[in-house]
């Protein structure tokens, strides 16, 4: 219970298991709609966002969106005027901002760190920072939650969501939008290099697990929660980078997972291959 009498630790624990929450509930979408190198590109394409938004004093939430929503309409327009793959085009364009953030942080003369943008500072979360964290995040789950069934429906068949009168721009630029801002919330805990494995780790986790989009959703955001307490408890102990620490939880619960799934892992598999004896 020690790490308890520590306001920052208390802080620290809060935020992680906000972020982890909201995050894995997000990444279950992500997993059904196959956009785990979309969450990396946004992710990373935010980090010029954070470092001209700090330098005009705007909130780095402000500069972190209006890149990461930028990011993937720079992809939409590169994919739809040239040859190139869209896997291909999403690797370009991250890369291409992720280089002029690490650019312009050396450039700008600021007492910005460039390893808490990179790696987060959980456990150094300035106030103005947290309740902007609690915010995004709050935010983003409202949104998940108020369109949930039009956005299964993108997920699994955006051919029919569009044949019965959902608009599938509007709810494609609605998830993109939310990941933006799930990337910025991940930003103080993680950082922007580990915040994608936030993003995919525990709904990948869930979907070895169960064929149930709703049990799937319950299984990733209680892996992300019990994961974030987990690491951050267990990097206060280890004196371990705290978003390491829950990433590599997270990385071992899916693994886990992978093993010992009961219908989809590979013990499961291994046996149901075994000769009838």
């Amino acid at each position: 219970m020690e790490p308890l009498h520590h306001v920052f630790m208390v802080k620290a624990l809060l935020i992680s298991t906000v972020v982890g929450g909201v995050c894995a509930l997000l990444s279950c979408f992500m997993t059904l709609k196959g956009w785990a190198l979309m969450g990396d590109a946004v992710s990373h394409a935010v980090l010029p966002g954070v470092v001209i938004a700090y330098a005009l004093g705007l909130p780095l939430a402000v500069g972190a969106f209006v890149f990461g929503v930028g990011s993937v309409a720079v992809i939409g327009l590169v994919k739809q005027n040239t040859r190139v793959k869209e896997d291909t085009v999403i690797g370009l364009v991250f890369t291409g901002f992720f280089a002029l953030g690490l650019i312009l942080v050396s450039k700008v003369r600021s007492s910005l760190d460039l390893m808490h943008i990179l790696f987060g500072n959980v456990l150094g979360i300035r106030p103005q920072d947290f309740q902007q964290t609690l915010v995004i995040s709050a935010l983003v789950l409202v949104v998940l939650l108020v369109f949930r069934r039009d956005l299964v429906l993108f997920c699994f068949d955006p051919t029919h969501a569009r044949s019965i009168g959902i608009s599938t721009g509007f709810l494609y630029y609605l998830l993109l939008s939310s990941l933006s801002l799930a990337a910025v919330a991940g930003l103080q805990t993680v950082g922007i290099i580990l915040v994608v494995a936030m993003l995919v780790t525990p709904g990948a986790t869930a979907y070895l697990l169960t064929d149930s989009f709703g049990t799937m959703t319950v299984l990733a955001v209680t892996s992300g929660i019990f994961s974030s307490l987990l690491g951050a408890y267990l990097s206060y102990w280890s004196d371990a980078s705290p978003a390491g620490c829950i990433v590599v939880v997270q990385t071992l619960l899916f693994v886990m997972a992978m093993v010992f799934a009961p219908k989809h892992g590979l013990l499961q598999r291994a046996f149901n291959n075994q000769p009838p004896q």
